[in-house]
């Protein structure tokens, strides 16, 4: 096989970029926090759920799926699956009877208080390699790659 002399660090360079890197510390982070909600029985989307209804209850399913980007087929499985263990609760919507008015539950608030430990806690894995200072600049430049329309000066600056 001959060696490619015209592009021989093709690879590196591709993992040498910035949406490569990205990419696998957003991975690491994915997992870290996956695992870590896993020692409590649940998954990513359901503690984004159940912080939203937090948030926002009493609120409608759909206003939920607008607000998290869930899929409303999704959307479903999640409250099924949060109401099953007690942590929501739904009901008739006193302003509008057709839809359901999800809230949170005694039990759903302590179990969000577990669940935000243990995001805390893979959050902290994934930054240990950084001084405080680095991380409150790693925090500041990702916020203004991700939005950069919120950016100071929006995205132009």
């Amino acid at each position: 096989m001959a060696e490619n002399t015209e592009h021989p660090a093709a690879l590196a360079r591709i993992q040498a970029l910035p949406s490569w890197l990205l990419n696998r510390a957003a991975a690491r982070g994915r997992r870290l926090v996956s695992e870590a909600l896993a020692q409590d029985g649940l998954r990513m989307p359901h503690h984004a759920v159940l912080s939203a209804v937090a948030d926002l209850e009493p609120v409608a399913q759909a206003e939920l799926g607008r607000s998290t980007g869930f899929d409303p087929k999704d959307m479903v499985g999640f409250l099924n699956d949060l109401e099953a263990a007690g942590l929501i609760t739904r009901a008739p919507d006193p302003k509008d009877r057709r839809k359901n008015a999800i809230a949170i539950t005694a039990t759903g608030r302590r179990r969000l208080i577990r669940l935000a430990r243990l995001g805390d806690e893979a959050n902290e894995a994934l930054l240990a390699p950084l001084s405080v200072t680095e991380r409150e600049l790693l925090l500041a430049l990702l916020t203004r790659v991700a939005e950069p329309e919120a950016a100071p000066g929006g995205a132009d600056e």
